[in-house]
């Protein structure tokens, strides 16, 4: 992570269950990485939009501006949603879960809704067939069958954040 990235957050030190589960302190549990789990949902539907990861000064950030700030785990650094492709998502709610180890932020996106970089309104347009056999024949299922918007006109030559 970036060294502005380890600067001390103005987190609360996590210091007994009682605190953690029981009391008004915001005090996060970021994993071994530095991490903690951020999931984003539109705040009109409920739809599951993205999945990603904050690190302290993403969660920070995301706090202060009222726009969903993330680290990127492919590209190794802090990552503003929507500063390349307009994107951007506003903070509707955000909720802390019960041991503070992730984040739930509901967002309304700024553009045409979209929040994939595949181009897709959310990232998660696939299902897994359920009740069958894990097999290497079974075949994801297209939930959205268009996409939002062309990734190649929004995002140009930015190099692709997913990796093999």
């Amino acid at each position: 992570m970036s060294d502005t990235a380890d600067t001390a957050a103005p987190f609360a030190e996590r210091l007994s269950v009682a605190q953690i589960e029981e009391s008004t302190e915001l005090a996060p549990k970021f994993d071994a990485q530095g991490l903690i789990p951020a999931i984003a949902t539109d705040a009109a539907t409920g739809e599951v939009l993205m999945h990603g990861f904050m690190d302290k000064q993403a969660l920070q950030l995301s706090i202060e501006t009222g726009q969903a700030h993330y680290y990127s785990r492919s590209r190794q650094k802090l990552w503003h949603k929507g500063a390349t492709s307009g994107l951007v998502q506003e903070i509707v709610e955000l909720r802390i879960d019960d041991d503070q180890d992730c984040v739930w932020m509901q967002v309304k996106v700024a553009g045409n809704g979209a929040s994939c970089h595949v181009g897709y309104r959310s990232c998660f347009y696939r299902s897994i067939p359920v009740g069958k056999t894990v097999a290497p024949d079974l075949k994801l299922h297209f939930e959205e069958l268009e996409k939002t918007f062309d990734p190649v006109k929004v995002y140009g030559n930015t190099p692709n954040p997913t990796k093999i």
